[in-house]
C-alpha cells in the first residue's frame, strides 16, 4: 500500500510540473538578461539590428551618399552636453552602462574626447567626436578607423578594447 501511494504521488507530482509550460516571452527575458550580464562581464559591444534605426541620406558637400542614422539621444553626463553637436562619430553601442562607461574611461585614456550618450531605446552610444556638419564627422570616422586598424587586427582590439573599431557609422542627432 505505502509502494502504490509512493506512485501516485510521484505521477502526480511529474503531472503538475509537466503542465506547468513557461511562456515564450518569459525566455525572451532570461535570454536578454543572460546577454546583458554577459557583455557587462566581458565588456563586449551588443550588436543591435541596424534595420530597427532609420537611415537617411542627405547631400552635404562631397558626402552626399555617406549614410548616417537619425535618433534622438540625451547625453548620460551633463557636463559633455556641450560636446554634442548634429553629426557625431559612433564606435559602440551597448545595452549595459557599465560596459560604456569603461569604454569611455579605456579611451579617455588614451587622450581622446569622448561623448556618452542614451536613445529613446535605452541603448548607449558611445562617441569619440561630434561636428556641426556630416563631412568632418565623416572625415573624422575614416581617421579614427584607420588609427585603430593600424593597432591590430580586429581579435586584438576586441581584446584591448571589448570592440574590433569596423563598425564605425555616423549619428544625426535628432531634436
Amino acid at each position: 500500500m505505502n509502494k502504490l501511494f509512493k506512485l501516485g504521488l510521484g505521477l502526480v507530482i511529474v503531472a503538475g510540473l509537466a503542465s506547468c509550460k513557461a511562456k515564450q516571452s518569459e525566455y525572451q527575458n532570461v535570454y536578454q538578461a543572460a546577454q546583458e550580464a554577459r557583455a557587462e562581464n566581458n565588456n563586449t559591444a551588443v550588436v543591435s539590428n541596424p534595420s530597427t534605426y532609420p537611415v537617411i541620406t542627405t547631400p552635404s558637400n562631397n558626402y552626399g551618399d555617406e549614410k548616417v542614422r537619425v535618433e534622438k539621444v540625451s547625453v548620460v553626463n551633463q557636463a559633455d552636453a556641450a560636446g554634442l553637436r548634429a553629426y557625431s562619430v559612433v564606435v559602440a553601442s551597448l545595452a549595459v552602462k557599465p560596459g560604456a562607461e569603461a569604454l569611455k574611461a579605456k579611451l579617455e585614456a588614451e587622450g581622446n574626447r569622448v561623448i556618452l550618450v542614451q536613445n529613446e531605446q535605452g541603448m548607449y552610444r558611445v562617441i569619440m567626436a561630434s561636428f556641426d556638419d556630416k563631412g568632418s564627422a565623416v572625415e573624422k570616422r575614416n581617421e579614427i578607423r584607420s588609427t585603430y586598424e593600424a593597432k591590430g587586427a580586429t581579435d586584438y582590439l576586441r581584446r584591448t578594447y571589448g570592440i574590433p573599431f569596423d563598425d564605425l557609422w555616423i549619428l544625426q542627432r535628432q531634436y
